[in-house]
């Protein structure tokens, strides 16, 4: 099979046989987005039971065009707005023209964005911070991060006098609902393919809107892209049930795994709640998850015996290959993966010059072109097999699709990761710190398999700080053996965010369990940086790569790191 180069001026063209449910916005597109987003909010307050309704609520209702037209915006505030989800959700109500404000009990990073874009910020939680003009006017919808309480004094106060107050899946919900929503989930690797798509797609024309649950360098350092086309890129949290209030058109599953243990009691309630966000995907949509089935997180094991019936082929005698056809529930199913079984799939996976990995692009059994990427790792190889069979699901048209291919590649190429993902701190002398998200067992095998392919003769130090208590002690097994390959492994205290410690379990636990490499416990996170530079500035010359792993506050260890092993040794 032969595929057509194409000039490298091409631009992604929605065709317009795609069928969505969506209106179209005009040219002025801010101000239309807030009338439409009002009146939508507005019209559902009373449909949801979480929602309580004041007169003062129905009287704003009545005068919905004139609270952006008129003399002020329509007021939004978020409670725990320092998270990467509501950070992200209150810089785009920024953008498109809506009045923000926040609480949360700690600054973040992502705050310092936000308030030069122009947010009112608090750190705290108070009825004061839903208080404008000393009291005088109030927000018009309130949405709360999953990792709030019930009785937050905020979220009580608004609710005892009617200001609307959303959980962030249903203002997902609402604030999507409109667009061509391509909603990007799995247990592991949503934000480096949201990143990536959203990347690929605005590279190739798409004035796109985008939502991603980590800092992206080529979104400009933010999380957010803000356009005026009629397609949505949005990473899709399973945590708290979230993703279930959206309807998108295109779902993509890279893989599903047992997580956030304290939401769900094992793997199989994990597939469940997935498997219910399957059915939001809208009649006419498309499905793209990853069809491996031998791998331990895999997605396949959402679709039923029917749907497997309906994207599998066995009529021309030759190995099965999954492939896109309408399934009983009114969407396309296509598959990736690295297993010849998918539709695409990758072979021949190396790695590169560039510290990450080449690999052969294959279509339904046939060789398509060489694909190379930046980033580095097999889960980004499956990573960037999502993205390519997405926005051949966009394209929708077998030639334009076949052509689009060379465009892909390169912008792949360019992409240059998410943060907090493989992301280099600096280097002194011979010393590499790196810093990675990974806080799950499955995550820190991938991300350290993938530190030995680019570093395999290095001596490899890993400092590792289990988030929250649950997870280690349910997946204590599973950290263990994770490991495996590095030459030492410093575990630090347990980050505990939003727990108490009812397991009575420690990260000295996780230190004595690991069986190899050789392991330590250093509960204080600076006790661990005064080790490490002990350590390397004993030897030098010898080539050494830290990584820091954890969801927790152990991003500081490697900034901190580096400006004592500059100190010492570049005297």
């Amino acid at each position: 099979m032969e595929f057509s180069a194409i000039s490298s001026s091409c631009s992604l063209h929605v065709p317009s046989k795609i069928k969505t449910h969506f209106m179209v916005l005009p040219t002025n597109a801010a101000t239309s987005f807030r009338i439409l987003q009002i009146r939508t909010l507005v019209s559902n307050i009373e449909e949801s039971g979480r929602l309580s309704v004041s007169a003062r609520s129905r009287t704003d209702v009545e005068n919905v065009e004139s609270l952006v037209l008129g003399n002020r915006k329509f007021w939004v505030h978020f409670v725990g707005i320092g998270g990467c989800g509501l950070s992200a959700l209150a810089m785009l109500a920024l953008r498109q023209g809506f009045e923000v404000s926040g609480s949360d009990i700690v600054w973040s990073s992502f705050m310092d964005g936000l308030k030069e874009a122009g947010a009112q910020l608090h750190l705290g939680h108070s009825v004061s911070n839903i208080q404008g003009n000393n009291g005088s006017s109030l927000p018009d919808a309130i949405v709360v991060s999953s990792a709030i309480p019930h009785d937050n004094r905020e979220i009580l106060h608004a609710k005892s006098i009617g200001i609307p107050v959303y959980k962030r899946g249903h203002w997902l919900g609402k604030v999507t609902e409109h667009y061509n929503l391509i909603a990007v989930s799995g247990t592991h690797g949503k934000s480096t393919t949201a990143g990536m798509l959203s990347y690929v797609l605005k590279s190739m024309g798409d004035d796109l809107t985008a939502v991603v649950g980590a800092q992206v360098p080529q979104f400009g350092g933010r999380n957010i892209m803000s356009g005026s086309g009629r397609n949505f890129v949005l990473e899709a949290d399973e945590y708290d049930s979230c993703f279930l209030g959206l309807l998108p058109y295109i779902a993509v599953v890279t893989n599903v795994d047992w997580e956030h243990v304290d939401i769900f009691p094992d793997e199989e309630a994990v597939k469940a709640i997935f498997r219910r966000f399957l059915k939001r995907i809208r009649v006419g949509g498309h499905l793209i998850l990853c069809g491996d089935r031998q791998c331990s997180a895999g997605a396949y094991s959402l679709l039923d015996d029917r749907e497997e019936s309906t994207v599998s082929d066995n009529s021309s005698g030759m190995l099965s290959t999954l492939r896109s056809d309408i399934c009983s529930n009114g969407y396309r199913i296509t598959t990736f993966g690295i297993s010849t079984t998918n539709e695409w799939h990758a072979l021949s996976v190396r790695c590169n010059s560039q510290g990450g990995s080449d690999y052969v692009l294959c279509h339904r059994g046939y060789p398509v072109t060489n694909i190379t990427l930046q980033i580095p790792g097999v889960h980004n190889v499956l990573n960037s097999l999502a993205v390519i069979a997405t926005v051949m699901a966009l394209l929708n048209d077998g030639r334009q699709s076949y052509e689009s291919i060379d465009c892909v590649k390169r912008h792949l190429n360019d992409f240059v990761g998410v943060s907090r993902r493989f992301e280099l701190v600096g280097t002194v002398c011979q010393c590499h710190i790196y810093d990675d998200y990974a806080h799950h067992p499955t995550e820190v095998r991938a991300v350290l398999k993938a530190a030995r392919q680019r570093f395999p003769l290095k001596a490899l130090f890993v400092v590792f700080q289990p988030h929250t208590y649950g997870r280690l002690a349910a997946l204590m097994g599973d950290f263990a053996t994770a490991f495996s390959g590095t030459d030492k492994v410093l575990v630090t205290e347990v980050y505990a965010a939003r727990e108490v410690n009812i397991w009575n379990v420690s990260g000295k636990d996780l230190a004595t369990s690991i069986i190899e490499p050789s392991s330590e416990y250093i509960p204080s996170l600076g006790d661990v940086v005064d080790k490490l530079v002990h350590q390397i500035t004993k030897e030098p010359d010898r080539e050494t790569v830290v990584f820091t792993l954890g969801a927790g506050d152990i991003t500081t260890v490697g900034p901190k790191l580096l400006h004592k092993l500059q100190g010492r040794l570049q005297k």
